[in-house]
């Protein structure tokens, strides 16, 4: 029988002895700008928690539950992931703070003596995921080990990782081994294989060689169907090139007939990637004119831009124009309405749609219960987010991602922080590097340096790796607090991962080494002759000056796309 094992402890008044081992002085290690840079602290022993955000963590919700009857088979697939993850770690540990050094990766790796396998592989490209440099080392190297060949996933896999970091030559090269050009083979290639690039090219806002890789279909001896162009069209609205989809589904009717789902997919990306309310009125009113039938995710759309958008009036009379129309709603209708209805702080109708929700026979899901928390999270109301996260747990709706952010928005101590953060890794949604950048961010606002270090080293030591946001909002936040020579070497470290810095990013830190240098030059001078001199001193102080105005307004510097379409928008023949 299930009971509330889920109690909230006074959130905004925790104890400040929690964790004690926050306030310790970590030392630095591997500073040289060559090398990775790793923060210890000394015994970080973890003591129990006074006042609990969750007092016991149920059995359904726990990362690892264990039935009373798991003795026989249970316990062999316990030990079959605890060699595999002995088996993971063993990689990791070979492949740590290397860099670009893949010589030296060799060779630990060929001494490691693991025994490669499909799950590992696996394992290891998402746990190197954002160093695509240690990944790709691994892949080569597993690719050799008799007994194993890759296998689509694993090359799927390492070509996501190389598109994430712009090394696009090296992943057509992967694609060209999958077609059977090294070794004679059968092809792998299916159109998820360009489908992963198509929405790598669209990430990085290269339309025209995500379409170039689209006429490419037919090159690999692929059929090219409707289920492939509206894969095309959420590529590009996924990232934010809506207009470029649009455009590229109006040219293709006689190609590709328009559908519903063509539509609405375009639809979601002006309302839910973009937020653009009047593209999203204008692209509705398309539907009538190119007689499509709008169906209930298409209303879904256009209502959850008008929730996002605070547009409550709108929100009610298309939700009315609905059940007018017999269009029953679904739960992502439900739910855009209940955000509307909580974000217009109209909580008690909120509330009541959302029985009325169970009545109809739509069961509330996670995305129901956080719009409900979010917005009484943001109007500071704590109690009321807290009854209903018990209200959660009651029916069976597990936390995600989102329920922890609203309350790690609302929490203003360090020891608040880190309570929440070790609760929720006792649940089965642990911390993301999303969360990890969020609570970096707010550290670096209070000026907890020692912290900042803390959480970084406890990306890699949660099995994830750290991104390009990471590092921007790392480097960022210490240089911004005066911690410049670990921001530089971050920054140092991100370049070696092979991570694009932002035009900000560099600007602020070339600006500051050249000052450092100056300044260098100038301390050189005056140890030789035991004085300044004026004329050299001028000259040093304008250059700096300008270099001061120069990066101030970088901001004001026009941006640069450049996109080739060999053969423009339409497929038709």
């Amino acid at each position: 029988m299930w009971r509330r094992s889920f109690r909230w402890a006074a959130l905004p008044h925790l104890s400040s002895s929690a964790h004690p081992q926050s306030h310790q002085t970590p030392r630095l290690q591997n500073l040289n700008p060559t090398t990775s840079i790793s923060i210890h602290f000394y015994n970080p022993i973890i003591p129990p928690i006074k006042n609990p955000i969750f007092a016991i963590i149920p059995k359904s919700f726990s990362s690892n539950p264990t039935p009373d009857n798991a003795f026989n088979q249970d316990d062999a697939e316990t030990v079959k992931e605890g060699h595999l993850f002995w088996h993971v770690d063993t990689v990791m540990d070979c492949l740590r703070h290397l860099g670009s050094n893949s010589a030296e990766a060799k060779r630990r790796l060929e001494q490691c003596g693991v025994l490669v396998s499909p799950e590992l592989v696996a394992e290891v490209l998402s746990r190197l995921r954002n160093d695509w440099s240690a990944a790709f080392t691994f892949f080569l190297w597993a690719g050799k080990q008799p007994g194993y060949t890759h296998s689509v996933r694993e090359y799927h896999s390492m070509i996501s990782i190389l598109g994430k970091m712009r090394r696009f030559d090296t992943a057509w090269s992967l694609v060209n081994e999958m077609r059977g050009a090294t070794h004679g083979g059968p092809s792998l290639v299916s159109s998820q294989t360009l489908l992963i690039l198509i929405r790598k090219y669209s990430s990085i806002h290269d339309v025209g060689r995500a379409i170039s890789v689209f006429y490419s279909f037919k090159k690999f001896g692929l059929e090219v169907n409707i289920d492939d162009f509206q894969g095309l069209l959420s590529a590009l609205c996924r990232y934010k090139n809506v207009e470029d989809a649009e455009h590229l589904l109006m040219c293709n009717e006689g190609t590709f007939p328009f559908e519903t789902k063509s539509f609405n997919i375009v639809l979601n990306g002006w309302c839910n990637i973009l937020v653009y309310v009047r593209d999203a009125k204008r692209f509705w009113r398309e539907y009538e004119k190119r007689r499509v039938e709008k169906d209930v995710v298409s209303y879904g759309c256009l209502i959850s831009c008008y929730s996002k958008a605070s547009n409550l009036n709108d929100v009610t009379k298309l939700f009315s124009q609905m059940k007018e129309l017999g269009i029953a709603p679904d739960g992502k209708v439900y739910n855009a309405v209940v955000y509307a209805l909580a974000k217009a702080r109209s909580i008690d109708k909120a509330k009541d749609l959302v029985k009325l929700m169970g009545e109809k026979g739509i069961v509330p899901n996670a995305v129901t219960f956080n719009s409900l928390i979010r917005p009484l999270c943001k109007f500071r109301r704590i109690q009321e987010a807290r009854m209903v996260f018990d209200e959660m747990l009651q029916k069976h709706v597990t936390p995600s991602i989102r329920t922890f952010h609203a309350f790690f928005d609302v929490i203003k101590t360090e020891e608040e922080m880190f309570e929440l953060l070790h609760q929720m890794r006792q649940t089965s949604c642990k911390p993301t590097l999303d969360t990890y950048i969020m609570l970096i961010r707010k550290l670096c606002r209070w000026r907890l340096h020692d912290s900042v270090f803390r959480l970084w080293n406890q990306i890699s030591e949660s099995g994830l790796s750290p991104d390009r946001s990471a590092y921007i909002v790392l480097i960022h936040g210490l240089f911004l607090n005066g911690k410049l020579e670990e921001a530089s070497k971050y920054y140092e470290e991100m370049k070696e991962k092979g991570f694009e810095p932002e035009p900000k990013t560099e600007e602020m830190i070339e600006a500051w080494l050249a000052g450092k240098v100056a300044a260098g030059k100038l301390e050189c001078l005056a140890s030789e002759s035991g004085r300044y001199s004026k004329e050299p001193l001028g000259m040093k102080s304008r250059n700096v000056q300008n270099m001061s105005s120069f990066s101030k307004n970088f901001l004001k510097k026009p941006e640069t796309r450049s996109i080739t379409r060999e053969r423009g928008y339409s497929f038709g023949s």
